[in-house]
């Protein structure tokens, strides 16, 4: 497993926008299928954001057309641009890679090996 690195965090008024960057401390993300998952208080991890090596995206529902993920292999970075963030959406997010041969989204988080730090996203009304 390698350890990620998320950057972005921060605390936003309802409405704006903010963008997380996850890197890995070492390696590359190429192979490596991609995730964003995040945990409010008292709620269990949930799954927002996911990215294959061949690029093909999914969302969950609650974030769908708000969301969009990324990732730049070059630069060895995912990216998650939230745009129109609700205060429902207040969370620790956490970056997550899973080698990944095939082209395949993984929105679970029990298939994910690496993960990082966490990094909290506070949007406030």
């Amino acid at each position: 497993q390698v350890q990620l690195v998320e950057s972005g965090g921060g605390s936003v008024q309802a409405g704006g926008s903010l963008r997380l960057s996850c890197t890995p401390s070492r390696g590359t993300f190429s192979g490596k299928a991609l995730g964003w998952f995040r945990q409010a208080p008292g709620k269990e991890r949930e799954g927002v954001a996911f990215i294959s090596t061949g690029e093909s995206t999914d969302y969950a529902d609650s974030v769908k057309g708000r969301f969009t993920i990324s990732r730049d292999n070059a630069k060895n970075m995912v990216d998650l641009q939230m745009n129109s963030l609700q205060p429902e959406d207040t969370a620790m997010y956490y970056c997550a890679a899973k080698e990944s041969r095939l082209p395949i989204l993984y929105v679970s988080a029990n298939k994910y090996t690496s993960w990082g730090q966490g990094t909290q996203v506070t949007v406030f009304a």
